[in-house]
């Protein structure tokens, strides 16, 4: 049995030692890049109002998605939505704009991965409690069913942004190169 123990150490030893420190960072910077930059920056889309400056005059979807039971009681009026209602819808959209961008680019990566558990958080939040997600949508963990669009979805989504709060961007990215430059200057 020690043989066969040994052979296994050596071996992950090995896997270890070739994956280093870039494997995980750059792993999850890809995943989310692959999997979540266009659905969030679709998101946003949504929210835009007509023109230019679109991101100052949020459209009637960006209120429905983040205030929508405050919209319903507001006769869907958007003149009746307060200031707060205004940045906090114009403070998401440009939050989904910048924060992936942030990821792809692997600058400032930790902070835009915190910045996006606190938006993942809230967008679960609004969902829930605002939108009245059913159960299965909620959905629960350690059950037999693996794909609701809540608990078992957006946890993945959080272990992606965690190892980047942890690990950092990788060597592929501007961080790395900001990083370099600084410790040149030092």
């Amino acid at each position: 049995m020690t043989p066969l123990i040994n052979l296994h150490n050596s071996v992950f030893s090995l896997v270890e030692k070739l994956a280093g420190e870039w494997l995980l960072p750059t792993l999850a910077r890809f995943t989310f890049v692959a999997v979540l930059l266009m659905y969030f920056w679709n998101s946003a889309v949504t929210k835009l109002g007509d023109g230019i400056f679109g991101i100052l005059s949020p459209s009637f979807g960006g209120y429905t998605q983040i205030w929508p039971r405050a919209i319903e009681a507001a006769g869907y009026d958007l003149s009746a939505m307060s200031w707060f209602q205004w940045l906090v819808v114009v403070a998401g959209t440009a939050a989904e704009f910048v924060l992936p961008l942030l990821i792809l680019l692997g600058l400032f990566t930790r902070l835009a991965a915190i910045g996006m558990i606190g938006f993942v958080i809230m967008q679960s939040l609004t969902d829930i409690v605002g939108h009245h997600a059913d159960a299965t949508t909620i959905g629960g963990w350690f059950d037999r069913i693996h794909d609701s669009q809540i608990m078992d979805q957006r946890l993945f989504w959080m272990a992606i942004l965690i190892t980047l709060v942890v690990k950092g961007a990788g060597p592929l990215s501007l961080d790395r190169v900001l990083a370099g430059k600084s410790t040149a200057a030092a």
